[in-house]
């Protein structure tokens, strides 16, 4: 992964680079053009001085125009010199130099007749000095017309090439922008399906986890630091699954050990009670009252069907099977926890229960057991003076769910607790009388059925457990008789 945001940095850096460095060249060179266009359009302009006042000279004669032109003439020719040694290389023309030269014999052929001004004076009756004046104004008048041509020529170059090259920099501009966009896009796109989709899938993962949910992940093929992080996660979800089963086998067998003086008590009485019968029986075995044991009998077998139903019961809780649903009556998987636990309930303890008999639910019957005999024998030891603990369900057909309650009268939890009782191990009982995993793994089962389990609690009015389950489970994957 690493290598492919370095690939992926580095190829959007030099391409970036590449269109900048094109684009910048491009500014350099119009840069370059602008300053040798100012420039020859200054000496242009300085030629056209030259050439105002040469002209000046001609018509009036006067002297003074003649300096000034030559003076031009002279800045002139500085001025291309500059250029040439500025920026000779830059400039579109070749033939500057000869332009130069055609200054220079300007300069001196104005600078020759200005001489022969002074020693002579302007030209009126000889004749001989009028044809001199008159070569000498020949020869300037060539020589300015040929630099001006040539200076507008050179400048229409320069201007054609500028505002080529406005354009190509327009362009330029253009298809930065338009690289830059191309690469974001596929940066954009990079990121999203070899990035932000596999961090996704993981998040997902891992809020299903936080909730219960150890189901593997869907694998990804991205041949990158993100495969090999989903295939750890899902190594990581199945010793979660394999040590969650332990935990809830062992949390099991920790319910019987609390369980088992109950369960004795339970099957103490049908036992007392067969033994009574079978020695009624042995003492009168002589006698002809029939009647009398038949009913001994009845009753016998009556005690020995109620002893197989606790020690079923106490079988089944304590039997490690897989996650599985079944549609059955929810009402019999209550009866048969209270059956369960009934040894466990003090005297002092009033059980109310409200559950519909038409209430049919489609879950993991004895993992929702185990659910119930937690919440349940919670709520007893909530209740060390005695209170009322009441189990309740029912169907919100607005919300397409399934519900049921366990609540109890006594000491209540703290608020400060309230975020910490799901915690694994966490517990405000005495050592030796909890190990903080009861809510833990209900929490953990509820989440496997796709639910969630809420509490509230007021100090010394009790607390009431809410187990939500989603009704869409309610279609069977497999159905359980009311017998079972």
């Amino acid at each position: 992964m690493r290598r492919k945001i370095i690939i992926a940095i580095s190829l959007f850096l030099i391409l970036s680079g590449f269109i900048w460095s094109l684009a910048y060249y491009k500014h350099l060179i119009l840069n370059q053009k602008l300053q040798i266009l100012e420039k020859k359009d200054n000496l242009f302009n300085i030629i056209l001085e030259a050439r105002r006042y040469e002209k000046n000279y001609f018509l009036y004669l006067g002297p003074e125009n003649l300096e000034d032109a030559l003076g031009y003439a002279r800045k002139s020719v500085e001025k291309l010199n500059g250029i040439i040694g500025d920026y000779g290389r830059f400039t579109l023309a070749t033939n500057l130099q000869e332009n130069l030269d055609d200054l220079r014999k300007y300069e001196n052929a104005l600078s020759s007749l200005l001489e022969l001004h002074k020693k002579s004076g302007p030209p009126k009756v000889n004749h001989n000095l009028i044809e001199v004046f008159s070569q000498h104004q020949q020869i300037i008048r060539e020589l300015g017309k040929k630099i001006t041509g040539d200076m507008e020529a050179i400048l229409a170059q320069e201007r054609r090439y500028v505002n080529q090259l406005f354009r190509e920099s327009r362009i330029y501009h253009f298809l930065t922008l338009l690289g830059i966009f191309v690469l974001s896009i596929f940066a954009v796109i990079f990121f999203v399906f070899s990035v932000n989709r596999p961090l996704k899938t993981i998040e997902d993962a891992i809020q299903k986890i936080a909730v219960g949910d150890y189901t593997n992940m869907p694998p990804i093929s991205t041949g990158d630091e993100f495969e090999s992080l989903v295939n750890s996660l899902n190594n990581m979800i199945n010793e979660l699954n394999r040590r969650s089963e332990q935990l809830v086998q062992t949390k099991k067998l920790a319910s019987l050990g609390t369980l088992t003086s109950g369960v004795a008590h339970e099957l103490n009485n049908p036992l007392n009670n067969i033994s009574t019968s079978v020695q009624i029986l042995l003492e009168e075995l002589e006698e002809d009252n029939l009647e009398y044991k038949r009913e001994l009998l009845i009753e016998t077998e009556k005690q020995v069907e109620r002893t197989r139903d606790i020690v079923k019961a106490l079988l089944e809780f304590s039997r490690e099977r897989s996650f599985r649903l079944k549609q059955l009556r929810f009402k019999i998987l209550v009866d048969s926890t209270l059956k369960l636990i009934k040894g466990e309930v003090p005297a002092n303890v009033e059980l109310r229960v409200d559950v519909p008999e038409d209430i049919r639910v489609n879950l993991d019957p004895r993992r929702i057991q185990q659910v119930l005999v937690n919440l349940i024998l919670n709520g007893i030891q909530a209740m060390e003076h005695g209170g009322t603990l009441s189990i309740r369900a029912a169907k919100d057909r607005d919300k397409e769910e399934f519900y049921f309650q366990v609540s109890d009268t006594g000491s209540g939890i703290p608020a400060k607790n309230l975020s910490k009782i799901f915690d694994p191990f966490f517990t405000t009982k005495e050592v030796g009388k909890g190990t903080g995993l009861g809510l833990s793994i209900s929490h953990s089962i509820v989440g496997q059925h796709g639910g969630r389990i809420e509490v509230e609690s007021e100090i010394d009015k009790g607390a009431t457990f809410t187990v939500f389950l989603p009704t869409d489970n309610d279609t069977p994957e497999s159905s359980e008789t009311d017998e079972d």
